[in-house]
């Protein structure tokens, strides 16, 4: 069996180089078998980082380094449709033995898009690449964190579903058992495949998987990691940490203001980790100033994994650029009834969305409702305060008030009332004949016992619907990164093609309560996220704010990011490039001039991009922003690229 090592983490910490550079590193240390590099965020970086144009498929990595290095980026919909095609007539009788609904009435939903197809197809690509049998190492770049939490709760999901199949083929068998019968019983094939395959998936995932952290120095990540990885140990007690990636750490003595106070973080980081996240390594991967990319990252593996020295070959990007002109301004006011604030993970969303709150409540009259949407959540550190599902008053403004969506808590009491309606609707009069529908009030019981996939984007849009609905405060949504935001984005066109289909299906079962009560519901739902869906696309009602880094990686994945904004017919208000070395802040030091020169190239380029789209510059703080006197200072300065 191949080994396998996932490199986990909050998104923006360089989860992408540091698994990239210790796939390749291995891969250069062992050359007699190939090693796989896959990705499972749906904002892959694996192409970009490397300099290569990949497929949905296992490509080889052309560098001219005697390396086996096979990488994947998985297309999440390719990879689950291509599996359900693979068992789709078996499934199909199931679903059509144990339930009301037709094949007719099933196959077309199967068809669609459907929740949490990332989450499923990167558990299937680890399958496959494990089954394969072709790989030394097989290596996980995960998508962020609090979807990579989902990730790893999967199989117990996938074996709860499986135990709703086996109740759906048994449906002969327990009715007749239920009504004084029998009705010998066999093993469903499928079921039985599938369980094997959930028991090898959990077995490599939660008890021989090779786990990396990886984090940063800062407090909000260290954070982050802490409560991820006690979440993850809820799933798996026995969960242990393989080693701890402390990545951009700033080393030794510095004379420059900025990198003294980062070598200071970096020591605090360390005594945190010894004292909140033991694990049986913690490695050193040191901040250059620079982009790693391409081939380097085999040397920056050997640098992080093997203490080897690291000569930085990062130089200035040519042509040299020039000082970009920036005028100061007025942080914007929230003028829209919904702003929602998009970007790559670790680029600084929370920290811009609290912002864009508290200046238009500084300077504005409205209230602010902000609601993070993000699986792992950060609005209690910068607001330094608890936040929870319920909205509540924040920095002492009664009108600012902020939320983090608890999905799983908010599906548990949906879960509570739905098994409440079911039970009344089986058990109903139906021409003065008294119907008990015992089969199915026990197939939906079974169902709803546990938290599907894909529920955060679907319990995101209901949330949105809610907050915008009869509000007269401007409603700031600080969106997951940007593979799931575009997910719940693309989630209100999805659900009417649910809505549509499932109402259809229900129409055939009019007579039964249980189907006339669940399309009145779905009808409801229907037209509400048909209002939110031309909500959105209303720029006189919406506005959508991208966050960046003035870096390599972030800056490409910004650049698709506005692009399929474009494809949604969703307009970009402003762009947002946060943490700017100006000029003055660089004085003599190689690190910060080198990182200064590749912040200029990347401003540069999106100033000739983007020349439609207002650019602002928000300066980079050395310390970390938390709370109202850290926000006042933030929001005392920001400047526009002309």
């Amino acid at each position: 069996m191949p080994k396998l090592t996932l490199f986990i983490g909050k998104g923006g910490v360089g989860k992408t180089t540091v698994s990239a550079a210790y796939a390749l590193h291995r891969a250069m240390r062992n050359r007699k078998r190939p090693v796989l590099l896959l990705s499972t965020d749906p904002a892959h970086s694996l192409s970009d980082i490397f300099g290569q144009a990949l497929a949905d498929r296992p490509e080889k990595l052309h560098l001219s380094l005697k390396a086996r290095l096979d990488v994947w980026q998985v297309d999440a919909e390719k990879q689950f449709h291509a599996f359900l095609r693979g068992h789709k007539e078996k499934l199909l009788t199931i679903l059509e033995t144990g339930s009301i609904f037709s094949r007719a009435d099933i196959e077309p939903l199967l068809e669609t898009t459907l929740p949490g197809m990332a989450e499923m197809a990167a558990l299937l690509a680890i399958t496959d690449a494990v089954a394969s049998g072709k790989y030394d190492q097989i290596v996980v770049d995960t998508a962020p964190i609090g979807h990579t939490l989902r990730l790893f709760a999967l199989p117990q999901y996938f074996s709860s579903f499986l135990d709703v199949l086996e109740l759906a083929a048994s449906r002969d068998r327990l009715l007749a058992e239920h009504f004084g019968g029998a009705v010998p019983s066999a093993p469903n094939a499928l079921v039985e495949e599938w369980r094997r395959m959930v028991e090898a998936v959990r077995a490599e995932l939660l008890s021989n998987a090779e786990i990396f952290l990886v984090t940063t120095p800062e407090k909000f990540s260290l954070n982050e990691s802490r409560r991820a990885i006690a979440e993850l140990r809820s799933l798996s007690p026995d969960l242990d940490l393989t080693g701890i990636v402390l990545n951009r750490a700033v080393l030794g003595s510095q004379h420059c203001r900025i990198c003294r106070l980062r070598h200071e973080t970096t020591r605090t980081a360390r005594v945190f980790l010894r004292r909140h996240l033991p694990a049986k390594n913690v490695y050193i991967a040191e901040d250059a100033g620079a982009p790693v990319m391409g081939p380097q990252l085999g040397e920056f593996g050997g640098h992080i994994f093997a203490g080897t020295s690291f000569t930085w070959k990062a130089a200035p990007p040519k042509p040299r650029p020039r000082e970009v002109q920036l005028s100061r301004v007025d942080w914007p006011i929230l003028d829209r009834t919904l702003s929602m604030v998009l970007g790559k993970g670790g680029v600084g969303k929370t920290t811009i969305s609290a912002a864009l709150g508290f200046s238009s409540r500084l300077r504005g009259r409205a209230a602010v409702d902000i609601c993070s949407v993000d699986p792992a959540p950060s609005l209690d550190d910068v607001f330094q305060s608890e936040i929870s599902d319920q909205p509540r008053s924040v920095l002492g403004d009664r009108k600012f008030r902020a939320s983090e969506m608890d999905a799983i808590a908010v599906f548990r009491a949906w879960a509570r009332r739905a098994k409440t309606m079911i039970d009344e609707a089986t058990t109903a009069e139906v021409s003065s004949v008294h119907v008990d529908l015992w089969f199915e009030r026990q197939l939906f019981s079974q169902l709803l016992e546990s938290v599907p996939p894909g529920l955060d984007e679907i319990l995101a849009v209901l949330r949105v619907l809610d907050l915008v609905r009869g509000r007269s405060s401007r409603v700031l949504i600080d969106m997951a990164p940007t593979g799931h935001a575009l997910d719940l984005l693309r989630t209100p066109d999805r659900i009417l093609v649910w809505t549509k289909l499932l109402l259809k299906s229900l129409a055939h079962h009019r007579t039964l309560a249980l189907a006339r009560d669940a399309g009145v519901k779905i009808a409801e739902l229907g037209k509400r996220v048909r209002e939110l869906s031309e909500f959105l696309r209303n720029s006189g009602h919406t506005r959508v704010y991208a966050v960046m880094l003035p870096e390599a990686l972030p800056d490409r994945q910004t650049e698709r990011l506005i692009a399929e904004l474009s494809k949604l017919r969703l307009s970009t208000a402003a762009i947002f490039v946060n943490r700017v070395l100006i000029k003055e802040d660089v004085g003599n030091c190689r690190r910060c001039s080198r990182r200064h020169q590749w912040q200029l190239s990347t401003l540069r380029q999106l100033s000739a991009r983007y020349s439609q789209i207002p650019l602002y510059v928000v300066r980079n703080f050395a310390h970390e922003i938390a709370g109202k006197r850290a926000l006042r200072t933030f929001v005392g300065e920001l400047w526009r690229l002309a």
